[in-house]
């Protein structure tokens, strides 16, 4: 017996956490503009490395044994029939709707069109242009940039590669500046040049790019790891802007419901919780979002259960790797400075799978 029905907006890390912690005790339907699950994780080598261009994608078609998935795009959640509209014009009643839309980041780490064979496509352009290239530019010093240089240098090691960073130091987000120490301790060990506080800008000649100091570097591709914007658009176009701050995320209680709203939860990249935007803590916001769904569907009778406060994790371990042997892991230390771990840890960690055994797990296949 289901308690209700449950609509999942989006399909990522978050997305499919909640609705597989869900789909025994309610109706679960999943809706994603993608054919299948995107593990944006190994996306940054799939961009370098042919033999990876299929390994970020992972079918929907065992994440959920009574729940269904459904490949469309939302366009509104109709508050006062309590319906997901799709862009077909198909409707989706739901007692609770979660908002699970994530954030859009930067090339290579995007996934083009809505179908596998399109993706892969997009990637394999990219591992191209990347074998071409006499100088590689990656504009944006955090994990995502330090990682993604690391990749191309692994790649291309005979390529000239520049990363830039309007910071004074890489992967300044960690609130240690150890980290980036040894970061750039092991770009500059190979052959990378570093630029920092170097805000860069398109120059004004196809190739050129333009620091804040007037700086003209050529350059014949480049990527730009320099953060991320909230999939929420379609909200602002629906009518639900004032369910948006001005950052365009989703605004939250603590119980990760919607401001204003008892049925409608936002949990992820998507919402406006102020912590990392990281993998561990999207999945942290499902188990909890999937523990209050639960309460709100079974608010009366004795199996009625108190919901609970998300606490935003201050302090959240970051794995980064250089390639598939190499990288550092950032450890927070209760009442202290984080501790910062080597290649061996990284490497079992992370960096030679770059977690895609266990997300393969997360949606029904074994790891191979």
């Amino acid at each position: 017996m289901y308690d209700g029905d449950v609509v999942v907006i989006g399909g990522g890390y978050a997305g499919v956490r909640l609705a597989r912690r869900l789909d025994g005790t309610a109706r679960v339907t999943l809706v994603d503009r993608k054919e299948v699950f995107f593990h944006r994780v190994a996306s940054l080598r799939a961009g370098v490395r042919p033999e990876w261009t299929h390994t970020p994608f992972i079918p929907y078609d065992r994440l959920l044994a009574h729940g269904r998935v459904v490949a469309g795009k939302a366009v509104r959640v109709d508050t006062a029939r309590r319906q997901v509209v799709l862009a077909t014009g198909e409707r989706l009643p739901y007692d609770v709707a979660v908002i699970a839309t994530g954030a859009d980041y930067p090339e290579p780490a995007r996934f083009t069109g809505t179908t596998t064979e399109e993706a892969a496509k997009s990637f394999a352009e990219h591992q191209r242009d990347v074998a071409a290239a006499d100088h590689v530019l990656v504009v944006g010093g955090g994990p995502g940039g330090v990682e993604l240089v690391a990749e191309i240098r692994l790649a291309r090691p005979g390529a000239r590669v520049t990363l830039a960073h309007s910071g004074p130091a890489l992967l300044d987000s960690t609130g240690s500046d150890r980290p980036g120490r040894k970061a750039l301790a092991w770009l500059e060990s190979h052959d990378v040049q570093v630029r920092l506080e170097s805000f860069m800008s398109p120059g004004t000649d196809f190739g050129t790019y333009r620091d804040a100091r007037g700086t003209v570097i050529e350059a014949d591709l480049s990527f730009w790891a320099t953060g991320t914007t909230p999939n929420t658009l379609w909200l602002r176009l629906a009518g639900h802007g004032d369910w948006l701050d001005a950052t365009g995320h989703v605004k939250v209680d603590r119980t990760l419901r919607v401001d204003g709203r008892t049925d409608v939860f936002a949990v992820g990249d998507v919402n406006d919780v102020s912590e990392l935007k990281v993998t561990p803590a999207a999945l942290a916001q499902a188990d909890l979002a999937a523990h209050n769904i639960r309460a709100f569907l079974r608010s009366s009778g004795r199996h009625r259960k108190e919901p609970r406060l998300y606490r935003p994790t201050r302090r959240t371990p970051l794995i980064v790797p250089f390639g598939p042997a190499d990288g550092l892991t950032v450890l927070p230390v209760p009442g202290g400075d984080s501790a910062i771990l080597g290649s061996r840890t990284t490497t079992l960690a992370k960096a030679r799978t770059l977690l895609t055994p266990y997300m393969r797990r997360q949606l029904g296949y074994t790891a191979a």
